[in-house]
């Protein structure tokens, strides 16, 4: 196959929100919901520990199943303290965040109206990288030492694909993605084009759910990653067509090109240069395409196969 991906990238002006000038925004000024913010973090570290017990009292779901020698050590550790000490600089009284997490959770009973929306939670994790937000029916748990910024000391040891993502902006980002994982099941997936269209229904919501953050923020890519893809997507494409990748039931698609990782594998020399998930944002594009040509709701988009998905959609990378 003759030149494929330009070495030098061309600075673009694409808009960082919506493709095409898609709208994705809705009224939601008069959609009411109704949750609490608990700090338990503040009330951990600033209780003395002769009041162990109280605390204990008023949060049995996160002081149980440890002796209090355990609670009382990390009330002092200087470890727990610095995170600590970080996400009181980083978030303060949590208002911006707190505001934000509003919105999208009004954008989700918008599209949904029998969501609730559920009280949140802050607290620190130790820096568990595994579940920095944990959406669990009514409750909605943020270790706010997972966003203290991506060059904080603290990730030094981090991936830096992967410490990019540590940005206080990202907690609606993660929120608004586990919510989605635990309300939509994935459909199983037979060939690679079901896999990046099943994935790319998952960060459509987020276009509907998040109509003002950026694309970046979405699909965790920095700005170099997002001029990539946006420059290449008509090479991307014209790659998986050529190779017949689209109907190919490799496994090993997932970890070259959907799967979370510092590059995709296209087997070139200049794969360093790419980002990873290359085939999510594919599936992205497609599935954008669907719903800017089909008059669908979103539960429909959801019921609807990658097959039809794709037949319908008309896609057409952009040049």
């Amino acid at each position: 196959m003759s030149r494929i991906f330009p070495y030098l990238l061309i600075f673009l002006l694409f808009s960082a929100c919506t493709p095409n000038g898609e709208k994705n925004g809705v009224d939601v000024s008069d959609i009411e919901v109704d949750f609490s913010l608990d700090r338990f973090d503040q009330n951990f570290y600033t209780t003395n520990p002769s009041d162990l017990n109280t605390l204990k009292n008023k949060y049995p779901r996160m002081l149980s199943g440890a002796e209090d020698s355990v609670w009382l050590n990390k009330m002092k550790n200087e470890d727990d303290l610095y995170l600590f000490s970080e996400s009181q600089k980083v978030f303060g009284n949590f208002s911006e965040t707190k505001n934000e997490l509003e919105q999208l959770f009004k954008h989700i009973k918008y599209y949904t109206p029998s969501f609730k929306a559920p009280n949140v939670i802050t607290h620190i994790s130790n820096l568990d990288y595994d579940y920095p937000v944990i959406y669990a029916d009514t409750l909605l748990f943020v270790a706010l030492d997972m966003y203290l910024g991506r060059n904080n000391i603290v990730y030094s040891d981090f991936p830096k694909y992967i410490s990019q993502n540590y940005v206080k902006e990202a907690v609606v980002v993660d929120a608004a993605k586990d919510i989605i994982n635990q309300s939509y099941r994935k459909e199983k997936s037979r060939t690679f084009l079901d896999r990046m269209i099943n994935e790319g229904k998952f960060l459509y919501l987020l276009d509907r759910y998040l109509p003002n953050t950026s694309d970046k923020l979405k699909i965790h890519y920095d700005a170099d990653k997002m001029e990539f893809v946006q420059m290449n997507e008509i090479n991307i494409w014209k790659y998986f067509i050529e190779n017949e990748l689209l109907f190919s039931n490799d496994s090993k698609l997932n970890a070259r090109f959907i799967d979370l990782a510092p590059f995709s594998k296209f087997y070139k020399e200049f794969d360093q240069e790419t980002p990873g998930r290359v085939g999510v944002w594919i599936g992205w594009q497609i599935v954008r395409a669907y719903m800017k040509n089909n008059d669908v709701t979103l539960q429909q988009l959801m019921a609807t196969s990658p097959e039809i998905i794709y037949k319908k959609s008309k896609y057409k990378p952009r040049k």
